[in-house]
């Protein structure tokens, strides 16, 4: 450390600094028809916006493209998003839309359809470059994006995967049969624009998996290993966006925490209950601001395989005619026996999220509270009708060799794990998460 410059030469014993970004916002019921003006305020004559077939069949995307015309700004509409996007999927959209010259982008959907729109962008601003070469290790070569992209406004429908505020994209990996992510500060959208009202459509077993996604985003990023717990990056390129742990992130998990502990069974039982599907919509942000810059751990790097694998599952309220476990479902099947993982790290923490949730907390101590964040969160699943294990998707004790072996290779997410994660670990992990 230059104690002059107060420079970070990478022999301080620990990181230093917080790096911290976020999109604007607008949140709010209402907020979707103000989409037109933010598009023209910022110079946009044409945009193609990027939403799904249910999307479509329900007249929203059409609504929003009247809305964005009304402010004169030309749109054409791509509604063949698939769920649960892949690298082949996201190069054939980006390939048929080639010829389009547009300024920016919209994406109206749930995570597929703001990362679809992302990877879209990512491919048309920077042309001659494969996905793969983007896909974080050991799985793709995790090339920089080389440069700024188009703007892109992402207006999310679900209350689940915060994609609206984050600067990554996950996807399937055709022939691999597992997933994994980009992340790069250019994938960040221009503006986060969040209506409520746009998710009161949804299905109560979408609501309840999205909102699965949203609780695990907000527990992962606020038990990550601590920023301040890792060793000192030598340059700031080497700073990832995932930083862990940190004061910053901090309030926004907790917030998260504390409105997913009051509304989601509300929005799941309830479709029309408006309060609780504003709450949610707001949990949904507030955690991705929180872990897009924390990063999360174990239920993440376990979903991925957990997603990629799957063979004859077919989701209750999801028009999808393969295969597909939803990724809120996939995350939340392992994150009892993640954190029951975690819990010796810090405890106080894990307590907390637990009491944020809305667990009794009396009589409770750090000796004693081991079980606490588990059974909170298997509670609020239980209540949800959400799935009490993995061998609801149709995985056995025989699945397990594949599934460790998948989750090992999401080390991005597993550094941010505050304990050292081997094999063994996640093979108990995986193995107690088999079954409710």
């Amino acid at each position: 450390m230059d104690l002059i410059t107060g420079a970070n030469d990478g022999t301080a014993e620990g990181e230093t600094l917080i790096s911290w970004q976020a999109p604007p916002l607008k949140f709010g019921i209402g907020a979707t028809r103000e989409i037109g003006y933010e598009l023209a305020r910022a110079g946009l004559r044409s945009v193609l916006l990027v939403t799904d077939p249910t999307l479509a069949a329900l007249g929203l995307a059409a609504q929003v493209a009247k809305r964005i015309e009304q402010d004169g700004v030309a749109v054409t509409v791509f509604d063949r998003t698939l769920v649960e996007p892949t690298d082949a999927s996201c190069t054939d959209a980006a390939r048929e839309l080639a010829h389009l010259d547009i300024d920016g982008y919209v994406g109206l959907g749930g995570g597929s359809s703001l990362d679809t729109a992302k990877m879209i962008n990512l491919l048309h601003s920077h042309p001659g470059r494969a996905v793969r070469d983007y896909l974080n290790k050991p799985i793709g070569a995790a090339a920089a994006i080389p440069g700024p992209l188009k703007p892109l406004i992402a207006v999310p429908t679900t209350a689940g995967s915060g994609s609206e505020c984050t600067a990554m994209v996950a996807l399937g990996v055709t022939g691999l049969n597992v997933k994994t992510g980009i992340s790069d500060p250019f994938l960040r959208p221009s503006l986060a624009l969040v209506d409520p009202l746009n998710t009161v459509t949804l299905p109560a077993a979408v609501t309840a998996a999205s909102g699965y996604d949203v609780l695990t985003h907000a527990c992962e990023s606020y038990t990550a290993r601590p920023y301040d717990r890792r060793p000192a990056y030598r340059t700031p390129a080497d700073r990832p966006l995932y930083i862990g742990a940190n004061p910053v992130s901090d309030i926004w998990a907790e917030e998260a925490l504390r409105l997913v502990g009051r509304y989601l069974r509300r929005a799941v039982l309830n479709p029309h209950d408006l309060e609780a599907r504003t709450g949610m919509s707001r949990a949904a942000t507030f955690a991705g601001l929180g872990f897009g810059n924390a990063g999360t751990h174990i239920p993440h790097a376990c979903a991925y395989p957990v997603a990629g694998l799957v063979r004859e599952y077919r989701p209750p309220g999801y028009d999808v005619g393969h295969a597909m476990v939803p990724h809120g479902s996939a995350v939340v099947c392992t994150a009892a026996a993640a954190f029951a993982f975690t819990y010796p790290t810090a405890p106080e923490r894990h307590l907390r999220a637990a009491e944020l949730l809305g667990a009794n907390l009396a009589g409770v101590t750090a000796a004693n509270g081991a079980d606490a964040l588990p059974a909170t969160l298997q509670s609020l699943v239980a209540d949800t009708q959400g799935p009490t294990g993995l061998g609801d998707f149709g995985y056995t004790r025989r699945d397990l060799p594949a599934l460790v072996d998948g989750a090992l290779k999401q080390q991005r997410l597993l550094v941010c794990c505050p304990r050292d994660v081997a094999a063994r670990d996640l093979q108990r992990i995986l193995a107690g998460s088999l079954d409710g």
